[in-house]
């Protein structure tokens, strides 16, 4: 037990945990011992301190002390030995897990999930930065491989960053548009901006990307809801298309109105999976089979976002001609006429 102490000791920098660790250290022996035994009554593990990385150098020491001593235990009692801490093991994981499970059923979940996706989202907007700044060879020259490898890592870290986004919108209602007032913008300036953040998707798997947009470039409305809306649209319709294209698209329908779509080649939606499509954390599907995600957030979210502008998010799929999910938005034309 003390070369345990010792080992974590050295682990955490910390010669004054001793007295802590001792307690905890003789806990995790007892449930060892009595697992071994099989005498069928349960015993407590430690849960305020790190009871698995505890166990991890228990085992390490128990089986260096096998090995350095004379003796030999009998076959059936290593086994035992051995067999008792995998069961301690599981406790520790089922123990942890439910612990989790149930602080996420408490009044504190949300924020729970909320602080999980702030501590991604700052060591994620490092990762875009410093591929942005490599890219644009700001570092030294880089080859045509190395720029396709970094414009790969930042569409990966920029969808990370925006699904802890989607989190963080969705415990804040999912529908708060970044611009209360409209804003005068290009939809051009739009459409190339996402078209450049997953092109690097798109050469990766052989696809081709389109975009196109016809009507009067300058309008009214939110761009900064309009680009998350077709960047999250763009990348779930290059996740799930292997072959063919992807196009992004603006259309004016009326002087007033302009109609966005994105659609893929891809297999299609299943005509059972529509209903339920825009519901978040439903999991709507067998492995294998298509989904835009496990959690369904970013549709959630793009439904939410479209919804906040004035416009309703549709989709339409088959098997034969793939998914398109379009929304037409009121987006005036910001030079008066």
């Amino acid at each position: 037990m003390n070369s345990v102490a010792d080992r974590w000791e050295e682990t955490v920098g910390d010669g004054l945990l001793r007295d802590k660790l001792t307690p905890a250290l003789a806990m995790l022996a007892t449930a060892v011992r009595r697992e071994a035994a099989s005498d069928g009554i349960p015993s407590p593990i430690p849960v305020l301190v790190p009871a698995r990385r505890m166990l991890d150098l228990f085992r390490q020491s128990f089986l260096e002390h096998l090995s350095a001593s004379d003796g030999t235990p009998e076959p059936v009692q290593l086994l035992r030995i051995l067999a008792g801490i995998e069961r301690v093991q599981d406790r520790i994981d089922r123990d942890a897990a439910h612990r989790f499970a149930s602080r996420l059923a408490g009044p504190d979940g949300l924020e729970l999930v909320v602080e999980v996706a702030h501590d991604l989202r700052s060591p994620l907007t490092s990762i875009l930065f410093l591929a942005e700044t490599l890219h644009q060879a700001r570092s030294g020259p880089i080859n045509n491989v190395q720029e396709r490898q970094l414009g790969l890592i930042y569409s990966a870290a920029f969808g990370l960053t925006s699904l802890a986004n989607d989190v963080i919108e969705l415990a804040r209602g999912g529908d708060r548009l970044v611009d209360q007032q409209p804003l005068a913008f290009s939809i051009t300036e739009v459409m190339e901006a996402v078209h450049d953040i997953v092109r690097p998707i798109a050469e990766e798997k052989g696809l081709k990307l389109r975009w196109s947009s016809n009507g009067s470039d300058s309008r009214s409305g939110q761009p900064g809801a309009l680009s998350r809306v077709l960047l999250n649209l763009a990348t779930n319709a290059l996740k799930y298309t292997d072959d063919g294209h992807v196009e992004i698209s603006a259309k004016q329908v009326t002087r007033t109105r302009m109609e966005f779509a994105v659609s893929d080649t891809g297999r299609g939606l299943p005509a059972e999976a529509l209903p339920s499509l825009f519901e978040s954390f439903t999991h709507r599907y067998k492995p294998g089979e298509y989904t835009f995600s496990s959690s369904g957030l970013g549709l959630t979210i793009c439904r939410r976002l479209v919804s906040a502008m004035g416009g309703e998010l549709e989709v339409a799929s088959s098997a034969e001609t793939g998914t398109r999910f379009h929304f037409v938005l009121e987006l005036p034309d910001a030079t008066g006429r």
